[in-house]
């Protein structure tokens, strides 16, 4: 079924790191009482898979210049990224939630902050922004030689905004082989559907036909998401190669079954009887060998 020779006892505790991020998450959500649940579930796996095994960066030092760099330009669904970071050492979480959106010191905000949290790459509010931010580092990248990998995340229905084609579109051009484009295609935006909204299939068809190398995974299954990093060729600032995209197909809501596709968990807070069922859903939801 699979291509590459994955560690399938590393991928069984890559899965049980994101089960207790999931946890993590949503106790997190449920005392600073706001949050974008869906996006930010649907996305844990690759997540987790990034920070736990494939990403070159240290919570504890994440100056260091030889780093490969991670935007998240889904920016609304920081609390998962801020969740790995406190069970990584660099934040408990009761100091997390003292330091979440408050006037005097926030942090740790709805959208992350470069300004604030210093693991954070860069800053991300308006959605669209992140991919040609990437597009500048992984250019930047090249023309200092330095062998660091670009990672960014985007949504899909981030894929509604023009600055994304635009990039995409200089990625291919300047054919950038230390650029790595995630899309979290969890088919749901804030007003539904995405293929409603703004329909952007068949997605890998026009990746490609932009000069993309594309892979489309499962991006809830955690040797998928494994296989499509492993996949990657080596991040040579100098060769003149087609950017990498992953699509990663996933459910919004994943893990919780009553979020699970449901455009109403796109935002908002949780109750406590609702992170109880939600908690018990997650342990039941977990794979099983």
């Amino acid at each position: 079924m699979y291509k590459y020779n994955i560690d399938i006892e590393m991928v069984r505790k890559l899965e049980e790191k994101a089960l207790k991020i999931r946890k993590d998450l949503l106790n997190f959500i449920y005392r600073i009482g706001m949050g974008h649940l869906g996006g930010e579930l649907s996305m844990v796996e690759m997540a987790v898979a990034l920070y736990y095994k494939y990403l070159n960066f240290d919570v504890m030092n994440p100056d260091c210049e030889t780093r490969d760099r991670f935007i998240l330009s889904k920016g609304h669904c920081s609390e998962t990224l801020y969740t790995i970071f406190s069970d990584l050492g660099a934040y408990t979480m009761d100091y997390m939630v003292e330091h979440f959106e408050t006037l005097d010191s926030a942090q740790f905000g709805m959208h992350c902050n470069r300004k604030y949290c210093c693991q954070i790459e860069a800053s991300a509010g308006s959605l669209g922004h992140g991919l040609p931010i990437a597009l500048g580092l992984a250019l930047g990248a090249r023309k200092q030689k330095k062998g660091w990998r670009t990672y960014v995340m985007v949504g899909d229905g981030e894929l509604n905004e023009g600055t994304n084609w635009e990039a995409i579109m200089a990625a291919g051009h300047f054919q950038l082989g230390n650029l790595t484009l995630i899309v979290d295609k969890n088919a749901l935006q804030m007003t539904g559907k995405t293929i409603d909204v703004m329909n952007i299939d068949p997605l890998d068809k026009k990746l490609e036909a932009f000069g993309w190398d594309v892979k489309s995974i499962d991006g809830n299954d955690m040797y998928a998401c494994c296989e499509a990093l492993q996949a990657q060729p080596p991040a040579d600032p100098v060769s003149r190669r087609k950017p990498y995209a992953i699509i990663s197909n996933t459910v919004k809501g994943k893990g919780v079954s009553f979020m699970e596709g449901n455009a109403k968990w796109h935002g908002g807070g949780i109750a406590k009887e609702q992170l109880d069922e939600a908690l018990l859903s997650v342990e039941k939801n977990k794979k099983t060998w």
